[in-house]
């Protein structure tokens, strides 16, 4: 088993104790969010910090408020 922490630009994202540990440029799915492992780093025997890149999250909702204001003033 290794200790295994998912980081973020510096944040730590997950911790998890896991068999296998992710390959670089392997797609994962952490709470809800997909990224892509960027960068795999060995700090002890059973310890490795994972760098992962998620996707942006798109907001959908910004032009249906606006468009509901407009409705509102009417």
């Amino acid at each position: 088993m290794f200790a295994v922490h998912f980081y973020e630009n510096k944040s730590i994202v997950l911790t998890q104790a896991l068999r296998n540990i992710p390959s670089v440029d392997e797609d994962l799915k952490i709470k809800g969010r997909k990224g892509k492992v960027t960068r795999v780093e060995q700090i002890e025997e059973n310890i490795f910090h994972v760098h992962v890149e998620f996707e942006k999250i798109v907001e959908k909702n910004l032009a249906s408020a606006k468009d509901l204001s407009k409705k509102r003033r009417r």
